[in-house]
């Protein structure tokens, strides 16, 4: 049986320590499909297609990644893709307390099973609202995104 993970957010933007999530789970896996998830009755910074396309474009020579977005449960999406496993970073103890209690839930109603792997260290401070707070003000943020936006 493949082994499918979803590694879901708004990813808006992708930044190098989701890159670095990525990389990190890419051993573990055969497939991981990169889940962008859209809500309606927020606007991100950029659409869901821009994200979907530069998303794609960093991952084009990997067959093993998938790129998509959804509107739905993340577990519902997990199953509708056949993944039995939840990828999540974590860059602090804080985001472990939030994440814990999202993964337990998503266990209990559904077997899937959330993996947490560790951002490192050198982009624990990086996250994507404030990479999006820099491009408000038309700062350069080469250095925290995989390719210039």
């Amino acid at each position: 049986m493949e082994r499918i993970a979803v590694f879901p957010g708004s990813f808006d933007p992708f930044t190098i320590g989701h890159k670095a999530i990525v990389d990190k789970a890419l051993p573990l896996f055969d497939k991981i499909i990169i889940a962008i998830g859209v809500n309606s009755e927020k606007n991100g910074f950029f659409t869901p297609e821009k994200r979907l396309n530069y998303i794609s474009d960093i991952y084009k020579d990997n067959p093993r990644i998938e790129v998509k977005t959804y509107s739905s449960l993340t577990v519902e999406f997990c199953k509708e893709n056949n993944a039995k496993f939840i990828v999540r970073g974590l860059r602090n103890t804080t985001d472990f307390q939030y994440e814990k209690t999202i993964a337990q839930m998503n266990r209990q109603m559904s077997g899937i099973e959330t993996i947490f792997l560790v951002t490192p260290p050198e982009y624990g401070h990086i996250s994507s609202s404030v990479v999006r707070e820099l491009l408000t003000y038309k700062a350069d943020v080469s250095e925290f995104v995989p390719k210039a936006l």
